[in-house]
């Protein structure tokens, strides 16, 4: 080997292990050298065991794949920086399980990292707070799956559970993950749908990517991340209720379940507190005042509307329509069609005013 081959090896390995297939032609003009010594360097590297796969055909080309162990990562200072920084960040995070991962991965990076770096992270990190975030997590699994399926542009099937709990079985085309408060979002292109689509991540469940490649689509906005933003402002419930159930708080969670938001992807779910042991204080959201009323009375409890102040007169109208189909002979009045046809025992006035007229009720 020349003086200059563990420098192109370190070039060459640091191209690799960015996810995604490099044809040997790029690779020689990246690194200003022949497609023969690339196919040489390449076969070095494997012999120092990094598993570099080689796929035939137009598309074909190199990519680094997961092996039996993890060779070391070649970090600029900018990447070292930013993965420190995640890494504190993701400690007190919404992914499950991952915070002592993190933890155990941030001390073994800050002990290789230069003195500089460390004080850029460090100082970054002294003058950040995060928000310990509630709610759902997410599965870091989920997360790796899918960020490896959109590096691969590979087709992904998965179970997804929608709001008021349907499960329903998706097969899509992965574009961004899009990290939003304490909620991750998926944007996919739904196959069977032909639209798109943003899914809540702690929603989805026993993901397989299918191996098939399909072809990069265009967002119909440029910036995923403004896109979910716009996607969650259009779809975001109207209605904010805030309720007071006479049941134990266990008892209602049960009956809810996660089923009073508004969507695939609801900026938030309903929060239920415990005021004693037989009542409770629910706050939640949706879209439609009927999807509330709905919710609400199938609880199996008495219960107090403290606002909206329209989801009241939905229930009262809804409570006089349900009297009168029971056959409650007191309830038996309905305005309109006392205004659309007169009584049987009605007489026509002398006035000259039709029946209609003289018979409505103030």
């Amino acid at each position: 080997m020349t003086a200059a081959t563990p420098g192109r090896l370190l070039g060459l390995l640091s191209l690799l292990q960015t996810p995604r297939e490099w044809p040997g032609s790029e690779l020689s003009a990246r690194l200003g050298v022949s497609a023969r010594t690339i196919r040489r360097d390449i076969e070095r590297l494997r012999e120092l065991g990094y598993p570099v796969e080689a796929t035939r055909g137009t598309d074909g080309g190199y990519r680094l794949v997961a092996g039996t162990a993890m060779p070391p990562l070649l970090l600029d200072d900018e990447e070292a920086v930013a993965i420190a920084v995640g890494l504190r960040t993701a400690a007190g995070g919404a992914v499950a399980g991952i915070e002592e991962a993190s933890v155990r991965a941030l001390a073994k990076l800050e002990q290789v990292l230069p003195s500089r770096l460390r004080a850029r992270v460090r100082a970054v990190s002294g003058a950040t707070v995060p928000l310990v975030p509630s709610g759902p997590t997410v599965d870091p699994e989920a997360l790796a799956v899918l960020a490896g399926a959109i590096a691969n542009r590979e087709k992904v099937r998965f179970v997804h559970r929608a709001a008021g709990g349907a499960h329903s079985r998706r097969l899509v085309e992965p574009n961004r993950l899009v990290p939003a408060g304490r909620r991750w979002y998926f944007v996919a292109w739904d196959v069977d749908r032909a639209d798109w689509r943003t899914f809540r991540v702690d929603r989805m469940h026993e993901l397989r990517p299918t191996g098939a490649r399909c072809a990069e689509r265009v967002l119909p906005d440029p910036d995923a991340a403004a896109y979910v933003e716009r996607t969650l402002h259009t779809s975001a419930p109207v209605y904010r209720a805030d309720v007071t159930l006479y049941a134990p708080a266990e008892h209602v969670a049960v009956r809810l379940g996660d089923a009073l938001g508004g969507g695939d992807a609801e900026p938030d779910g309903p929060r239920l507190r415990a005021l004693d042991a037989g009542s409770c204080r629910l706050t939640g959201y949706a879209d439609t005042l009927e999807w509330l009323a709905f919710r609400l009375s199938v609880l199996g409890c008495e219960f107090d509307v403290h606002e909206p102040p329209e989801l009241r007169e939905h229930l009262r109208a809804l409570g006089g329509r349900v009297t009168r189909a029971a056959g409650d002979p007191t309830a038996r009045t309905h305005p309109a069609a006392a205004r659309s046809a007169p009584r049987p025992d009605a007489h026509r006035p002398s006035n000259g005013q039709s029946p209609a007229s003289s018979s409505r009720r103030s």
